[in-house]
């Protein structure tokens, strides 16, 4: 049975192209990034930051929508289907974001792949693990040269990545690496743990030096001290208790490892959370809804605004997108409110009309009903023009109605005081 490459379902029979030069940045003279970061990764304290904002941005909805005549219309097309199910046959939505996500705070810099047919339609997203990357130019136009670990390279158009970037400053085009800023405090959590794993070891052997009462031989004195540690300080003894004779006297050397306390050990942690943008609470889920609210502003949107833009930006024409064609990435942020937040905004805003008695179920995870999508609004709200005729019967003066809605301007529409939409104020025409 012959296997299936992964590169060439990812790349196919694409051919790149030959005989490019080096791109040259304005500030670099070396347009080549590694994505090689050591340990960092591997570290626990950073792979818990990353894997914390990473699940958490893997629950972002991407729609593709198309604005039309000031109105938003969700688009279901095959588009929508590989962003929300199945971005590439080896990845859920899930997972595709959340491995975006990841290699953006690992290495700072994240590649997608859009992959297209013979007519220029998407048919597969991919994020790209590379070794390292080379921007090259070729007929006036910017390539990237990706280098991966089994050996392969390959050569696409810039216009074809989604490219994301976090601590994008000093260079052209990548985002700063996090070796040089995150080093010191990387090195102090690995000298942490280090430090608590030899405390530990020590701890538990039995340390000295043996006396004998009479004088050996160099080879002899080696060869009784070699046994005693063969019979006593070997993980054989389960007990912890040696046994001499006249012939020779022990005496312990007490091991007393300086070990870093509760304080000074949050205060190393603490250096690594303000990095990523996360806290105690954020890591271990035990956040309230204003802590969640904050992560999500200061965290989660900026990831979701760079995603919309760049996914807009790569996966439509100029001519698409002068036709309001969008992919905007969203969280149902009421999802974590609490059931008091919730109710209370229920209360006040559904008799505006401004959610639908679907959108109330969807916020207490309760299925739809059949027409739940139609807005219920309140008696009690009614069109400012139409004020003075809802309350005595008789029609406003024509002079005073522009003086009391503050101005109709805009083309007959009010400005305030309709209801939204526009239901209860037509009605009332």
């Amino acid at each position: 049975m012959q296997l299936r490459n992964m590169f060439n379902a990812v790349f196919g029979k694409k051919q790149p192209p030959t005989n490019v030069t080096q791109y040259r940045f304005l500030n670099d003279f070396s347009p080549l990034f590694s994505s090689v970061n050591g340990n960092f990764y591997d570290n626990d304290v950073v792979r818990t930051c990353i894997d914390a904002i990473a699940r958490n941005a893997a629950k972002l909805k991407p729609k593709h929508i198309r604005r039309v005549s000031g109105q938003v219309l969700q688009v279901s097309d095959d588009l929508q289907w590989l962003l929300e199910i199945r971005p590439n046959p080896y990845m859920s939505s899930y997972d595709f974001i959340y491995k975006v996500v990841s290699q953006l705070y690992t290495n700072n810099n994240s590649f997608v792949y859009i992959q297209t047919d013979a007519i220029g339609k998407i048919t597969g997203l991919y994020p790209l693990s590379y070794s390292s990357i080379e921007f090259v130019e070729y007929e006036g136009e910017l390539f990237c040269r990706f280098y991966f670990l089994t050996g392969f390279r390959m050569t696409v158009p810039y216009t074809d990545l989604i490219h994301l970037r976090r601590h994008f400053n000093s260079d052209d085009i990548f985002g700063e690496s996090n070796q040089r800023p995150f080093k010191p405090t990387l090195s102090l959590i690995q000298t942490v743990n280090e430090g608590i794993i030899n405390a530990i070891k020590s701890s538990a052997r039995l340390r000295g030096f043996l006396k004998f009462t009479q004088t050996l031989r160099p080879e002899d004195l080696k060869a009784q001290r070699d046994k005693f540690v063969a019979d006593y300080l070997s993980i054989n003894n389960d007990g912890g208790i040696g046994a001499i004779d006249a012939k020779a006297d022990f005496t312990p050397v007490e091991m007393n490892g300086k070990m870093v306390d509760d304080k000074q050990m949050a205060v190393i942690r603490d250096n690594a959370y303000r990095y990523f943008g996360v806290n105690e609470n954020i890591i271990k889920a035990d956040y309230t809804e204003d802590q969640w609210n904050a992560f999500y502003e200061s965290v989660l949107e900026p990831i979701a605004v760079q995603l919309s833009l760049e996914f807009t930006e790569k996966c439509f024409t100029d001519r698409e997108k002068g036709f309001g064609n969008e992919i905007i990435f969203e969280a149902n942020r009421l999802q974590y409110a609490s059931n008091t937040t919730k109710i209370n905004l229920l209360q006040y805003l559904m008799p505006m009309g401004i959610f639908s008695i679907n959108d109330a179920l969807e916020m207490f995870s309760m299925p739809p009903v059949e027409d739940g999508d139609r807005r219920i609004f309140s008696l009690n709200y009614v069109n400012a023009r139409l004020a003075d005729t809802y309350q005595t019967g008789a029609p406003a003066p024509a002079a005073n109605q522009d003086k009391d809605t503050g101005g109709d301007t805009n083309g007959g529409k009010t400005q305030e005081g309709d209801a939204p939409g526009g239901d209860a104020g037509d009605s009332a025409d």
